[in-house]
């Protein structure tokens, strides 16, 4: 094996997103030119979405969203606790009350029957939730059908966080993040499947919900004649909500529409790879291979791997280390956002609430996932981990332990 080393994740820039990149260089738009509708064209087409509105990043379209949304203070929002901190983080910026639903241990995304029950409880306490954001984590869809059903029984708005699940599939349908949800969040961060540097977007079939979300995302502006007081001239406009400067560049976004056409093909060399890794780690006994339910086509942005430590000579740490020296560089996702000291101080959770996902962060690695690993690479990194590990598994069907 070559001196090259692999982290958990890592983007991929070819000849075709160069030249997109560099024609908008030599054009007369390098912010919000042509590039931008067009990308958001292209994403809507692609993931069948009426609507489209990008911004500057995935954390800047929940924070849009939640506005655009109506979140206000005294309003309960439920996400799950096994995700980046921006899903929860979302819910303070509009000045709403967060809580959290524990995970199925199978999906790994939240546990609707618990879900049913947390709304029943808040019922009974005369507390009304106002919106579930549901984290496709991993690149695994949330059960949709049963979310839509419950929200469509108590009233509350459904957001699919789903940025780390682009190009995934439910019952068949790449669209189904729009189909089933309110709005739909994406991140284009370089770690995602494909990459506008920094970036994101919004995919809604609401029409007013898309047009609030493109003034709150330019400072709250607008020149639409139909909401504006009065019209003083093609200069003029007007501010009606507080909004920010969440716009996204032409540059940023003729990356996002070459990188998009790659889309199908990412997909499917991410899943090779989950499928070389279920097939060589699944045979260890003290390994848990990420489940996959009936109708979902995981989008694999993550390949988190269960390690039963407990069982083992060696702890997380120690085999981050060793596996370091084999310039193996994993990660953990995530900490479990009620663990985080800001929520355990102002919002009194604590070790313990949501014991599925405290069970799964305290064994779970995020090892190498992304198109570029070929068989060499996926044979010296599970080599690596077992070595590690100091197991033993099949390197192949019929293989010896």
């Amino acid at each position: 094996m070559s001196e090259r080393s692999y982290s958990y994740s890592r983007q991929e820039i070819n000849n075709d997103d160069i030249r997109s990149v560099t024609r908008v260089l030599r054009s007369d738009w390098l912010t919000q030119g042509p590039s931008v509708e067009r990308f958001e064209r292209d994403l809507s087409s692609k993931l069948r979405a009426k609507h489209v509105s990008v911004v500057s990043s995935g954390t800047a379209a929940l924070h849009l969203l939640g506005l655009a949304l109506g979140w206000r203070p005294g309003d309960l929002v439920i996400t799950s606790p096994l995700t980046f901190l921006a899903s929860a983080n979302c819910i303070l910026y509009a000045g709403a009350t967060p809580d959290f639903v524990d995970i199925d241990p199978h999906s790994y995304t939240i546990d609707i029957g618990r879900l049913r029950d947390r709304i029943e409880e808040k019922k009974k306490q005369g507390k009304r939730v106002k919106a579930v954001v549901a984290v496709d984590y991993a690149g695994h869809p949330c059960d949709w059908k049963s979310l839509r059903e419950l929200a469509d029984r108590h009233g509350f708005q459904l957001v699919d966080d789903a940025c780390h699940a682009l190009g995934a599939k439910l019952g068949g349908d790449i669209g189904y993040a729009a189909r089933f949800a309110d709005a739909a969040v994406l991140s284009f961060h370089p770690v995602k499947h494909i990459t506008t540097g920094e970036g994101g977007a919004v995919l809604t079939n609401d029409s007013r919900l898309d047009e609030t979300l493109k003034i709150l995302r330019t400072h709250g502006v607008t020149k639409n004649r139909a909401i504006m007081e009065k019209s003083d001239g093609p200069w003029y406009y007007e501010m009606h909500d507080l909004g920010f400067n969440y716009r996204i560049t032409d540059l940023q976004c003729a990356l996002g529409s070459s990188q998009l056409k790659r889309l199908d093909r990412i997909v499917s060399q991410r899943r090779r790879v989950a499928e070389y890794y279920d097939r060589v780690l699944s045979s260890a006994d003290v390994l848990v291979t990420p489940g996959v339910s009936q109708e979902v086509e995981h989008s694999y942005h993550l390949y988190p791997l269960q390690v039963k430590f407990e069982s083992l000579k060696v702890d997380r740490k120690e085999l981050f280390e060793r596996l370091s020296k084999k310039r193996i560089n994993c990660q953990v996702h995530y900490i479990p956002v009620h663990l985080q000291p800001y929520y355990r101080k102002n919002y009194g959770f604590k070790e313990g609430d949501f014991p599925e996902a405290e069970s799964f962060y305290r064994r779970e690695i995020s090892i190498p996932m992304y198109p570029s690993l070929g068989k060499d690479d996926l044979k010296y990194i599970t080599t690596s981990l077992l070595e590690s590990l100091e197991v033993q598994a099949f390197h192949q069907k019929g293989g010896k332990r």
